[in-house]
């Protein structure tokens, strides 16, 4: 039986710019565009990110809003995950101001620095318990075996809501120049993952690899210039949609297809309007 995966498209991130792939999207218009290209290759979710005037990384809700509005317009079927995150620049108290003015379906937020290094797991806890009122799906980062213990431990404590499913497994984030392998995941999967909507991405170009390893033990990928600018061939891509329509050829050859956004919504637990 086929069985549909869930891929999120993370086309810019926060950090990467032009002078690392020219076709980078950096405005908003670039990344609506990018992203419907993205949606019609087999990704059903946009892990967006929006950039400031000197094409910094910005937690600024005026841009998020025009970011869903113009998304609404170009791609109106698929989901929006905006993320929250810090690099090193933005403090909990305004990752939380930013996703509570702009109350998006979807947002992102790193698990360590929602609780500030796990210091203030009650200042996660308001933020977990706001999410669930106003319905917004969080997804989880843990870039670790030990951010995963905490997450499991949170869980248990009821810090994080029962009902709060969807964690997102970054490969590579502590290796050298930032390269993962599949073998990175095993510290992940020896945890029970039952009951957990859980993603994987992977940073270096053996992205697809590891998110295929993902795919293949039960998991959902994102992919993305975020994390890497080549195709498993070792060629520089030429766009993430690039980077999607791969993945989709090996899924589809391993018995899986790429979930439309419809079901990812379902099997997310995402609110319709």
């Amino acid at each position: 039986m086929t069985r549909d995966v869930v891929i999120m498209a993370a086309p810019n991130g926060a950090r990467k710019t032009k002078l690392d792939h020219a076709a980078l999207p950096v405005s908003i218009e670039d990344t609506a565009s990018e992203a419907a290209q993205c949606y019609a290759a087999g990704a059903s979710v946009l892990h967006a990110h929006v950039r400031g005037k000197n094409d910094e990384h910005v937690l600024d809700a005026g841009l998020y809003r025009e970011l869903i509005k113009e998304m609404t317009r170009r791609v109106p079927g698929m989901l929006i995950q905006v993320t929250s995150e810090a690099i090193g620049i933005y403090t909990p108290e305004e990752q939380v101001a930013c996703i509570q003015a702009v109350v998006p379906k979807m947002a992102s937020m790193s698990l360590r620095e929602i609780s500030s290094n796990f210091e203030r797991p009650e200042y996660a806890r308001q933020f977990f318990e706001w999410c669930d009122e106003h319905e917004v799906h969080i997804q989880h980062i843990v870039f670790s075996a030990e951010e995963f213990q905490h997450f499991l431990d949170y869980r248990e404590r009821g810090i994080i809501p029962a009902g709060h499913r969807c964690i997102l497994f970054v490969l590579g984030r502590y290796n050298v120049n930032f390269q993962s392998e599949p073998a990175d995941l095993e510290l992940f999967l020896q945890h029970d993952l039952d009951g957990l909507d859980w993603f994987t991405c992977a940073f270096g170009n053996q992205e697809q690899q590891c998110v295929m390893a993902a795919i293949n033990t039960g998991g959902n990928a994102r992919v993305g210039f975020e994390n890497n600018l080549y195709l498993p061939n070792g060629e520089m891509a030429a766009s993430t949609a690039t980077l999607v329509s791969s993945l989709v050829d090996s899924m589809q050859a391993a018995g899986c297809q790429p979930a439309d956004s419809t079901s990812a919504r379902q099997l997310l637990g995402v609110r319709k309007v």
